[in-house]
């Protein structure tokens, strides 16, 4: 893992300083642990924006506005990581991969002791929410809600990467994945395919709940209904 990781950091920093994602050094401990973002990786980002949002870019890049909260269902930091790494998805995502052969990914996952890592730089396109991809940043936790229960680590961990994202850009919603369909038929949403949606149980109303009840500093705006 860690030879076939090394050659991925000159990738990962110089899309930062192409201006993928912020370089300052944010107040919560991030460590950077790349998946692979190679030509492959991009190109189907492009046609799935394409495809799915409509949009023409040049570059798979996205403008936050809101956060998304996961869990992995993988009881390890490396099952997890491994499952996002690759650019393409795995045969046994039978049930997304006629959307797009585009592997699923975050923009950082959050191990069960609390460590923070950032596999992508914020703005960079990850495949993680139906419908919502062209603004969200996704955080992932280890874990699941009954065998491998988020920890209080993890909560905390959570409550201090979305506040530090807060002061980075404009966030209006904190949502976990269990709530994206709230959003068909908001502006945010820009699913062209009203048969791809998929029923999320992740992470739970109590996880959010928690989350949300610490963040009155970020002002943010109440889920549509």
């Amino acid at each position: 893992m860690k030879n076939r990781n090394y050659p991925l950091l000159l990738i990962f920093w110089l899309s930062l300083l192409l201006g993928f994602g912020s370089c300052q050094k944010p107040p919560v401990q991030i460590q950077d642990k790349p998946i692979l973002f190679n030509q492959e990786r991009k190109e189907l980002s492009l046609q799935y924006i394409k495809e799915h949002y409509g949009l023409e870019m040049e570059d798979p890049v996205i403008e936050p506005k809101m956060v998304v909260v996961h869990w992995t269902d993988i009881p390890t930091l490396a099952g997890s990581f491994d499952a996002f790494y690759p650019a393409t998805l795995p045969v046994a995502r039978k049930n997304i991969a006629s959307a797009s052969a585009l592997n699923v990914s975050v923009q950082y996952l959050v191990d069960r002791d609390g460590t923070i890592y950032r596999l992508l730089p914020d703005t960079v396109f990850a495949r993680h929410v139906i419908g919502l991809n062209h603004c969200a940043i996704g955080i992932e936790n280890v874990g699941n809600g009954t065998d491998f229960p988020l920890t209080d680590a993890q909560l905390e961990a959570n409550v201090k990467l979305i506040k530090y994202l807060g002061t980075q850009y404009d966030i209006a919603y904190v949502i976990g994945h269990h709530q994206y369909k709230k959003f068909i038929g908001s502006p945010l949403w820009k699913e062209k395919d009203p048969d791809y949606l998929t029923d999320k149980v992740d992470p739970g109303d109590e996880f959010m709940e928690k989350i949300l009840s610490r963040l009155s500093s970020l002002h943010l705006k109440p889920i549509p209904n």
